[in-house]
């Protein structure tokens, strides 16, 4: 495998984390697949707290 098709850790100035390089053939955009699925689950049966609980956020944030 040659060097440039692999992923490559970049610093990023100011901040405490590094990024990753994109892996070969891949892409940031979600498949047509991953979409279908998240409105599938979305408009799926909902329950009397969902929304209150989609709003809430963990104590540790």
């Amino acid at each position: 495998m040659v060097d440039e098709e692999r992923q490559h850790v970049v610093r990023v100035p100011g901040s405490r984390r590094a990024k990753l390089t994109p892996a070969p053939d891949t892409w940031a955009e979600p498949d047509e697949r991953d979409r279908d699925a998240a409105a599938s689950d979305a408009s799926g049966d909902t329950g009397p707290n969902d929304e209150r609980m989609r709003r809430e956020v963990p104590p540790h944030y």
